[in-house]
């Protein structure tokens, strides 16, 4: 695949960032695109692998090498048709996913991995703009009606597929516009509202019907849904956020991060907002967790105009090189710097806040933190101990909490009778993603918990094909194979 020396040829690129003190001043995406000779010559990196790896490194099991050798011998048509066969919405997981294929990559043992992530969101740009993608919509239809609960990438991915296969599919969403934390949760400047507008009017061409505004389970009982439709799929993500159960947690100014990126989003978007206005501007902001939301906090905020910006992280600072614990190709805990952080932010590590300070008037004006440590005991998990004597006070008139989920909200399943196991994701085995519940099933972060984009995609796809099954008694769905590499 690819050219044969061309790893010994070309050296690793990716697509660059505008300046720093460009791209701040508004949302749009930043990267500047790089020209076709460079994007074959990226392709050609792509060895000749005995195995793979980077097809059980990606949870979509996408067919790399061949798309890759694709774009390498300037086939365009060909690496889309192969780019879609496996993930229905590359233009999210090539702007999104922190690429695990790369991370599986052969050429990764010992030089720079393929820039799989990159060649990929450039192979369905250029089928958008060549017209590529079109609406299919069923020959036949099957007389089968299925719910969707949720509009994130996992719902969108089950209701592509299940109309594929000629069901009559409604998506139920409880916000404004479909999209889920794609939409209200990533902030534009890492992918612009358009990329899923545009997917989205393919997804109706096709048959699909989104019904926003409704709240199942509130709006619409679910056990409603049962009675109306052959089959009902939760995928309504992992949203239940964790707090920070400490003194000063109700002073204005300590927010939610998703409460923070969701009006954001809207405002970009000039959608109206109700409640009171969280903004950065001129204010001291401290983002605590070292995530991906952490992160896309800090964009936010340097964009509003943020006086300055600190990002929290418990977790001790990592190593920039795989660790030796996580050895290729599986997945390494190692130093992540997102476009974000380079943009100015402070970044502190073993870190625990430990108090919130307020004003007379119950805003927030400061925090209190101390330095932690992680004290490793064989055979058990790691215990926090607090370091004496480091005790900080920190000014800051905003706190954004981005310290990721702690499963989905129960309204749905309750209404129907779910199993969830204590963290509440909704008990399903990937063998066939049926809950205790008769023609009821589950996909994404509801039951896998908080996950990644590729996985939501990949989820929705499984749970297509088992729902198929289970309505018409087979089905001729495409059905990932077994050999995902695992967590170590």
């Amino acid at each position: 695949m690819g050219k044969i020396t061309g790893f010994l040829e070309f050296d690793r690129k990716v697509e660059p960032y505008a300046p720093v003190d460009e791209r701040i001043q508004n949302y749009k995406e930043f990267t500047i695109p790089m020209k076709e000779k460079e994007l074959k010559d990226q392709g050609a990196r792509c060895m000749d692998c005995g195995i793979p790896f980077c097809h059980s490194g990606c949870p979509l099991g996408n067919l790399i090498p061949d798309f890759n050798d694709a774009v390498y011998r300037g086939k365009w048509e060909k690496a889309a048709k192969i780019l879609h066969a496996t993930n229905n919405f590359p233009e999210f997981t090539g702007r999104l996913c922190p690429a695990p294929c790369e991370e599986a990559c052969v050429l990764g043992i010992n030089e720079d991995p393929v820039s799989i992530e990159n060649i990929e969101k450039n192979i369905v740009e250029t089928a958008f703009k060549k017209g590529w993608v079109k609406a299919i919509p069923p020959e036949t239809r099957t007389g089968k009606k299925v719910a969707v609960i949720g509009s994130g990438p996992a719902g969108l991915a089950t209701a592509q597929q299940l109309n594929r296969a000629g069901h009559t599919v409604i998506v139920f969403e409880r916000d404004e516009k479909p999209g889920g934390l794609l939409r209200y949760g990533i902030p534009d400047f890492k992918m612009e509202k358009h990329v899923i507008d545009r997917r989205l009017q393919i997804l109706q061409e096709e048959g699909i019907e989104f019904k926003c505004g409704v709240n199942v389970g509130i709006d619409i009982k679910a056990e409603v849904l049962r009675k109306d439709y052959d089959a009902v799929v939760l995928c309504g993500g992992a949203t239940v956020r964790r707090n920070l159960p400490i003194k000063g947690a109700d002073l204005t100014g300590v927010v939610q991060a998703m409460d923070f990126l969701g009006q954001n989003n809207r405002r970009v978007d000039g959608l109206k907002y109700e409640g009171e206005q969280i903004k950065a501007t001129d204010k001291n902001v401290i983002v605590i967790g070292g995530g991906d939301t952490g992160s896309d906090c800090i964009g936010t905020s340097f964009r509003q105009g943020a006086e300055s910006v600190v990002n929290f992280e418990i977790m001790p600072k990592a190593t920039p090189d795989r660790p030796e614990d996580q050895p290729w190709p599986f997945w390494p805990m190692r130093l992540r710097t997102s476009s974000s952080h380079k943009e100015g932010a402070e970044r502190f590590f073993s870190i625990s806040t430990k108090e919130f300070i307020g004003d007379k008037n119950g805003n927030l004006k400061g925090l209190i933190t101390a330095n932690v440590e992680w004290e490793k005991i064989p055979g058990q998990r790691p215990v926090l101990k607090e370091v004496p004597g480091t005790e900080k006070e920190w000014p800051c008139e905003l706190a954004l909490l981005a310290m990721g989920f702690t499963g989905s909200e129960m309204t749905i399943a309750e209404q129907l009778g779910l199993e969830a196991d204590p963290r509440t994701n909704i008990k399903a085995s990937v063998k066939d993603y049926k809950t205790n519940v008769p023609g009821v099933f589950v996909a994404g972060d509801q039951r896998r918990g908080q996950s990644l984009i590729v996985w939501a995609i990949s989820e929705g796809r499984q749970a297509a094909y088992h729902i198929d099954t289970y309505l018409m008694g087979k089905s001729y769905l495409p059905l990932k194979g077994e050999g995902d590499l695992p967590r170590i």
